[in-house]
């Protein structure tokens, strides 16, 4: 019997789990970045040319460039006021979007950036007081 075969939850609990592990596998490396400003700086390059070749971004997915903005201003001490396990879950979403191998393959056309979007989402939803507090900060900046 499999996993998915035993499992007694809710689809929407399963699917929450799923993604879940698919953030909890990339912390690791979102820790390296973090710790390294050029290979975080090229890594960040790397995911605004993914986004400029999504067609369609989708509503989970335009949130991608302030969770970008908000990694680049801590990086850069700009803006330090967010706890580091809010750093990391965004970092460990965003290598799982940037990372052409996931459970839904990006070269699938239409539906490979699915499992993307529900990652970021995922992560979102966790983070979403801490991205508030961001945008709230960028605006008093301006």
């Amino acid at each position: 019997m499999s996993d998915m075969e035993s499992y007694e939850g809710t689809p929407e609990t399963l699917k929450d789990e799923i993604l879940q592990k698919q953030i909890e596998k990339n912390k690791g490396k979102a820790e390296a970045l973090l710790k390294d400003k050029d290979k975080m700086d090229q890594f960040l390059e790397r995911l605004e040319r993914k986004l400029e070749q999504v067609p369609y971004a989708g509503k989970y997915l335009a949130d991608v460039p302030i969770l970008i903005s908000m990694v680049k201003a801590y990086i850069e001490k700009k803006y330090t006021d967010v706890p580091i396990g809010t750093i990391l879950a965004i970092v460990a979403a965003l290598i799982y979007f940037l990372s052409p191998v996931d459970l839904i393959p990006d070269v699938i056309p239409g539906v490979g950036i699915i499992d993307d979007a529900a990652v970021i989402a995922f992560a979102l939803k966790f983070v979403h007081d801490d991205i508030k507090d961001y945008k709230e900060w960028r605006v008093a900046q301006s």
